[in-house]
């Protein structure tokens, strides 16, 4: 080998060792959520997270996403992803939770173990595939986009099923939103019973505000509350169907691969909750840190909708069209029905 090639060869080892460069991906993650603030401010029905996925999706399928920029995305997105839910937890707390009510709680919880039950087996029953399925499921039943995020690794998915997901949330959300607030003096309930049955029912946080806002402040109020609920329940959710994939993998060799008992930021998000509730962050603080959990959740949801391929995932769409409806239907009788059941005045 002669002196020239020789150096080549080291330069091409040293090229290959070096750390890859994260700069490029983090300034598409920054346009990316600038992208998705910008479109949010001209379309507000549309959530930041779900333009994120959205802009991400037209950068990855148009070339707008290249070389180091699309691959050093591809690693920072987990680690953004992370991020985001477990600042979530400063959204919510224990003592606003409580004073619900246990019967509220418990109507809030049945509506969300029935609904993931439900329209996962409903998935599964028409070929949509376990992880996909469970996406859907979780979105449906806990908070959106959110949720499917968090839920995204511990299911096993890839992006066209978060991407998947978020559509059919975002879709049916949509329309869940606007009829609403159509039955809501129809079916004869009261101020107190609208704002429970839209926090039980609606997905994204966003989509609850619209459809309890024609009730004024003390409705929203209450949705909201009763919404943030749960978002507290994302936690024993992700870290209930983690242990399940864990039993169900057996021991030996799959035992490297198993997912963790309980994920690590499932256990910071709690923290976050646990923090909350002390009452020590000032309010300037939680208005700052719900601005970085969104950031960092519209970055993550970029970097995973520039992975996803808009041709095969509209080859899938119809049965999980049929799927998502199902689950809307489901989760707002069912929430109905609770809070007829809980008579709340």
């Amino acid at each position: 080998m002669t002196a020239v090639q020789d150096a080549g060869v080291r330069a091409a080892a040293t090229a290959a060792a070096a750390p890859p460069r994260r700069w490029p991906g983090l300034v598409a993650a920054a346009v990316g959520f600038g992208g998705a603030l910008l479109a949010h401010r001209f379309v507000p029905a549309i959530g930041v997270l779900t333009w994120a996925v959205a802009l991400g999706m037209l950068a990855g399928n148009t070339g707008l996403l290249r070389g180091d920029a699309r691959s050093s995305l591809g690693r920072l997105t987990r680690r953004l992803l992370r991020i985001g839910i477990v600042l979530l937890g400063f959204s919510v707390s224990f003592g606003a939770i409580a004073a619900l009510g246990a019967g509220t709680v418990a109507l809030v919880a049945g509506t969300l173990v029935a609904t993931l039950v439900a329209t996962t087996w409903l998935g599964n029953r028409v070929g949509l595939g376990r992880a996909r399925s469970l996406l859907i499921g979780t979105g449906f039943a806990i908070c959106g986009a959110s949720a499917i995020a968090a839920m995204e690794e511990t299911a096993g998915a890839d992006e066209e099923d978060v991407a998947v997901g978020i559509a059919m949330v975002t879709l049916l959300g949509t329309i869940t939103m606007v009829l609403l607030p159509l039955l809501w003096h129809p079916l004869g309930l009261s101020d107190q019973q609208y704002g429970i049955w839209a926090g039980a029912s609606v997905q994204e946080v966003g989509q609850v505000v619209a459809a309890a806002g024609a009730g004024g402040a003390a409705v929203v109020g209450v949705a909201v509350v009763v919404k943030l609920t749960r978002v507290l329940l994302l936690a024993p959710v992700v870290a209930t169907v983690s242990a399940g994939r864990r039993l169900a993998s057996g021991g030996g060799d799959a035992a490297a691969t198993r997912p963790p008992v309980v994920p690590l930021f499932v256990l910071g998000f709690v923290g976050c909750v646990a923090l909350r509730s002390t009452g020590v962050v000032p309010s300037g603080a939680l208005e700052v840190i719900s601005q970085l959990q969104v950031a960092a959740l519209a970055a993550a949801l970029f970097g995973m909708g520039a992975g996803v391929r808009l041709r095969s995932l509209l080859r899938g769409g119809g049965p999980a069209l049929a799927v998502a409806t199902a689950s809307t239907v489901f989760i707002v009788g069912i929430a109905l029905a609770g809070v007829l059941l809980l008579g709340a005045g």
